[in-house]
């Protein structure tokens, strides 16, 4: 009986607590507040991008046949999915619009500013609360995530295209001359695609497994990206082993192997950029399962 009364005392508190609950809760956040567009301008208008810091000399892009390329502080393919954020804010969104003549948003004394084409964006301080940043455009000021000014100020390296190829060199793709390497001297080691598409080995005793070598190139030279990117000048005093990837159009691009542990860095010299790869990834790139019996 007594255990009785005390479930029965329980299930009354429970539904206490619901009741509670209910009628205590704080009131939803109003969403009726009007959303702000910060620009009507389109992704597409834009052909050139400057960022611009206020002690340094700003970081430059430009879009030429649809691909962003840096060309300040030097030349060098853009990473398009990076560059494509930082020109996003075009299109961003807010609730929260100030007209622009506040001096609490920082807005003089700009943390950075992105001109894209003739259009200027200010960014100023960041807001305690909500950690969100003071972005000025024309005659308003908006808040907005910190990462549009986060991506555009981070290093110029991070900014690179990490590719050892260009989107239109990856999709031209018929083979490789790996004859010029070490490990492929002797054998003098080309591969290529014929009209079927298969994968075709200059050794005689090879037999390549067309699945396992179309798993190679695909995951090493399709969808290949190097671990980080830098700028190459070539030293024309040294030499280096070399490679080279042939495209359908009858054009090569030329990688020199600069150093192969402890991690696999490869130049390109036509663009000046050096790709550098974990040394296991390195090594599979440049060794093809050719089935070559022994």
């Amino acid at each position: 009986m007594k255990s009785r009364w005390l479930v029965n005392l329980l299930l009354l508190l429970i539904v206490a607590g619901i009741v509670s609950f209910i009628y205590l809760r704080p009131p939803e956040q109003d969403d009726s507040r009007p959303v702000h567009e910060i620009s009507t301008l389109k992704l597409a208008e834009f052909k050139h991008l400057s960022i611009e810091f206020p002690a340094k000399a700003p970081v430059v892009f430009e879009k030429r046949d649809d691909f962003w390329y840096l060309v300040q502080p030097y030349a060098a393919r853009a990473d398009q999915m990076t560059v494509q954020r930082i020109v996003s804010i075009v299109a961003a969104k807010t609730m929260d619009k100030f007209p622009a003549d506040d001096a609490r948003f920082g807005i003089d004394n700009p943390r950075l500013k992105l001109r894209l084409n003739d259009e200027v964006f200010t960014f100023g301080i960041y807001n305690p609360v909500t950690s969100e940043q003071y972005v000025a455009y024309k005659d308003s000021v908006y808040l907005l995530p910190g990462t549009y000014s986060e991506t555009a100020a981070t290093q110029i390296v991070e900014l690179l295209d990490k590719n050892p190829l260009k989107p239109i060199e990856q999709s031209q793709i018929a083979g490789f001359d790996f004859s010029r390497l070490e490990q492929w001297e002797e054998v003098r080691l080309q591969v290529s695609q014929n009209e079927k598409q298969q994968w075709q080995v200059s050794v005689a005793n090879a037999k390549p497994n067309q699945a396992e070598f179309n798993e190679w190139f695909d995951t090493y030279w399709t969808k290949i990206r190097a671990a980080s990117v830098e700028p190459y000048t070539p030293d024309r005093k040294a030499s280096y082993p070399s490679f080279t990837v042939k495209l359908k159009d009858g054009k090569q691009v030329v990688f020199d192997k600069l150093q192969e542990s402890p991690d696999m860095i490869l130049g390109r010299p036509d663009e000046g950029m050096q790709y550098h790869f974990p040394s296991d990834v390195g090594f599979t790139m440049l060794n093809p399962p050719i089935g070559l019996s022994k």
